[in-house]
């Protein structure tokens, strides 16, 4: 592990950002057999499936909220739709009433209600069901699961399920069921398909307020990532421009230091790469393990032209934001890489030096990108960073 320094700042930036994001709650409704954890795991990994079941949303609840990181899953045990829909809706309604007195992260968000695809029927109750869900304001998205594909074609069946699903006009997302397969069966020759346009449903009623928490929890849409990482980039690159609006002294290029352990501290949660990962992945790319403390990023600053080499040099908002930025999409090139399996051996031992390599290699290009973006020579200082450094 890095430094007392580096790891202790880095943890603190980890938890804050962690925090900030928040957490992305779905409770999943269905059938027993109907395939609810296999769609879960599909779309956000297995980390549920191995913490259990979890905790009871209430207390003597039948609702239980499994947790990860930034997502929640909310199932039932012991109580099932069709059988015992007078004690659910009740145990919901007290849920919901609870739960809209705390903070948005703490309320249920959006709802699944799952249904076999191949079952041929969709019964009363589960209509009624889904309306009481809509009464309680949770938006509903209706997933048929385990539908068979074959040449780009849905089973027959699945797809008469799907048009009497419809023509009843329930309060679903879309109006229409969202056809799934989570996992590809080869013996079959059925593909896994639909999960994508079952996410996208989802974000498309999830509140504002915790879309970053669902993009950083899904792993099957790697722009969605990507952009939410550019975000924040791009968030921490002004931040920086805001702090060196007055032109500070080279020495004091500490003070932005927070700002780019909090950026790195969040893409790293985009990309679902664990604190202790994440921390050995920043060593590797900016040679903290080498430097001390603060030298760390300051030693990156000296590729940014502009900065100049005199011991009194300044940094202006200019310098800074560039800098950031370039740091940021160098961060975001390692995050993405690593968590797509590259960089790392059978043994989950990290490259230090591709990973150097990689990051050293985005962050000078990305410097001479943003820095040439105005028209100017990449080697030349802007006006606003040469008037603050005596130079013509």
């Amino acid at each position: 592990m890095p430094g007392d320094w580096f790891s202790d700042s880095f943890r603190n930036e980890y938890l804050k950002q962690q925090t900030s994001m928040g957490r992305f709650n779905l409770a999943i409704f269905g059938k027993t057999g109907v395939g609810k954890s296999t769609l879960v795991n599909a779309i956000f990994g297995e980390e549920i499936a191995r913490t259990g079941i979890g905790e009871p949303v209430t207390k003597g609840s039948h609702l239980y909220r499994g947790t990860a990181d930034n997502l929640g899953v909310i199932d039932t045990q012991g109580l099932e739709v069709g059988r015992d829909d007078k004690q659910l809706m009740k145990e919901l309604n007290e849920v919901v009433k609870t739960s809209r007195k705390l903070p948005i992260t703490e309320q249920i968000h959006v709802a699944w209600y799952c249904v076999r695809g191949m079952d041929r029927r969709f019964e009363a109750s589960e209509a009624d069901f889904i309306k009481r869900l809509d009464d309680l304001g949770i938006p509903v998205v209706l997933v048929m699961t385990q539908v068979p594909l074959r040449e780009g074609h849905f089973h027959p069946d699945a797809i008469e399920l799907a048009r009497q699903i419809s023509a009843m006009e329930l309060p679903i997302v879309g109006g229409r069921p969202y056809l799934t397969n989570a996992r590809a069966d080869e013996f079959a020759g059925t593909p896994a398909h639909g999960l994508q346009e079952l996410l996208d449903a989802t974000f498309r009623v999830a509140p504002e307020a915790v879309r970053g928490a669902l993009v950083a929890a899904q792993q099957i849409d790697s722009k969605r990532k990507q952009v939410e990482a550019q975000k924040h980039v791009v968030i921490a690159a002004g931040a920086a421009a805001a702090a060196a609006a007055s032109p500070i002294p080279f020495s004091d290029a500490a003070m932005l230091v927070p700002i780019q352990l909090g950026m790195m501290a969040r893409i790293a949660q985009i990309y679902k790469i664990k604190f202790e990962r994440a921390a050995l992945l920043a060593v590797a790319s900016t040679t903290a393990a080498t430097q001390a403390g603060r030298a760390t990023f300051t030693g990156l600053l000296k590729m940014v032209p502009g900065v100049g080499t005199a011991a009194g040099g300044v940094i202006s908002a200019g310098v800074a934001s560039t800098y950031t930025f370039a740091m940021g999409q160098a961060w975001a090139a390692v995050c993405q890489r690593v968590a797509a399996g590259r960089y790392t051996s059978v043994n989950g031992a990290i490259d230090n030096k591709a990973i150097q390599d990689l990051f050293m290699a985005e962050f000078a290009n990305k410097v001479k990108v943003r820095r040439s973006a105005d028209g100017r020579p990449v080697d030349q200082p802007t006006p606003t960073d040469t008037q603050h450094q005596g130079m013509p």
